[in-house]
Parts: structure tokens; C-alpha cells; sequence
């Protein structure tokens, strides 16, 4: 049973239905061409309950990736446990599952509407937690990282967001598990490797410069 009180119920209810509204509106119509207005008529909302919760239609997408962020373990990547349990993946899983039931959602942050900055948000938080876990890892075993940490997160966060983008937009035959052993494959044994060639092939071989 829920236990909280019934005005919490009724602001979490209220701001799911205006964040449902944006998003259908914005997969129907793009994000410039849509208005307050608009999102409160398709939420069955008032405007002055709209600006009790959001300053604008910007503030509201990014309330959307908050909310994506409080559900820590299917939002980090997956080196937030890498320290615990080794580089096993699972909550890269989790992310493309919650993908997978939040399509919608996930489209419009990936595709960058509302100029990005939900994007960015979306991008920045993942690679924070990234590094932070990277750091924790070599700093426990002792190590000195052969390329800068922040370099390695952003690198890597750039993968896992690419990756996540195609896969929401497109029917590529992956299931979450499969996309998720392709990316742990690809960080734990390199590009070199994923191709299939070998250390004598590797100088020049993954050159793409035209």
C-alpha cells in the first residue's frame, strides 16, 4: 500500500501526465513548434498548476531526465559496480531495458530536442558517474591509468550513448542482453580485437581518415 500522503500522490501524478503530454508532443510535432499551453491541454492540467511545478517546457524535459536519474541502477553505466563486482555489465543491461520500456522518452532526450540541453544533462551525468567509478577502480587496485580518467569516461559514455541512440531508434535484431555483451566485449578487449585483427595489424588498420 502507499503510504505517502495524498498531496505528493497528486503532485507525482500531475507531473507524470504533463511529462506523457511533452513527450507525445514532441514525437508528433518537434519541440520548437509546441507550447505551455498545448502541454497542459493534452495533460488535462492548468496553466498556473504547470508553473507551480515547471518554470517553462525547457524546465519540464529536463525534469524528464531527472527522473531517469533517480533510478540509479538502470541509469549508470555499468562501471558504477565495475569496483564490487567486476566489469559484468548488468546495469548496461538495465539502461537498455529501461530503454526498451521508456522508447518514447529515451527518443526525445537522444535526439537532443529542446536545443540539447536535456542531452547534455542526460550525457554529463552519466559520464560523472563514470569517471568517479573509474578513478575508485584504479585508485583500489593500484594502478596509474595509461590515459587521462576523464578522457576514458567521456570516451566511454560517447559509445554507450551512441549505441543507445541507434538502438531505440531502429529495429536492429539486438536484444538488450546481446547490445550489452557487445559493449562490455568492445571496453574489455578493444576495437583491435572486435574486428577480428591482431597487434601486428593494429598500426594504421583502424585508420578512417579518407
Amino acid at each position: 500500500m502507499d503510504t505517502k500522503p495524498a498531496g505528493d500522490r497528486r503532485v507525482r501524478r500531475t507531473r507524470a501526465a504533463l511529462r506523457q503530454a511533452l513527450v507525445e508532443l514532441v514525437l508528433d510535432r518537434g519541440f520548437q513548434a509546441i507550447t505551455v499551453e498545448e502541454i497542459t491541454e493534452r495533460a488535462d492540467v492548468g496553466r498556473a498548476t504547470f508553473y507551480a511545478h515547471y518554470r517553462d517546457k525547457e524546465d519540464l524535459l529536463v525534469g524528464i531526465v531527472r527522473d531517469l536519474a533517480e533510478d540509479r541502477e538502470r541509469l549508470l553505466p555499468a562501471v558504477r559496480q565495475a569496483h564490487a563486482e567486476g566489469f559484468t555489465g548488468l546495469p548496461v543491461k538495465y539502461v537498455f531495458e529501461h530503454a526498451e520500456q521508456e522508447k518514447a522518452v529515451y527518443r526525445v532526450v537522444l535526439r537532443g530536442e529542446g536545443d540539447g540541453r536535456a542531452l547534455r544533462e542526460f550525457t554529463d551525468l552519466i559520464c560523472a558517474h563514470a569517471e568517479s567509478a573509474f578513478r575508485a577502480r584504479t585508485e583500489e587496485l593500484g594502478v596509474v591509468p595509461r590515459i587521462p580518467l576523464d578522457v576514458v569516461a567521456r570516451a566511454w559514455t560517447g559509445e554507450l550513448i551512441g549505441l543507445l541512440t541507434w538502438w531505440v531508434e531502429n529495429d536492429t535484431g539486438y536484444s538488450a542482453a546481446e547490445i550489452t555483451a557487445h559493449l562490455r566485449d568492445l571496453s574489455v578487449y578493444g576495437r583491435v580485437w572486435a574486428t577480428g585483427l591482431t597487434p601486428s595489424d593494429a598500426p594504421g588498420a583502424l585508420d578512417l581518415t579518407p
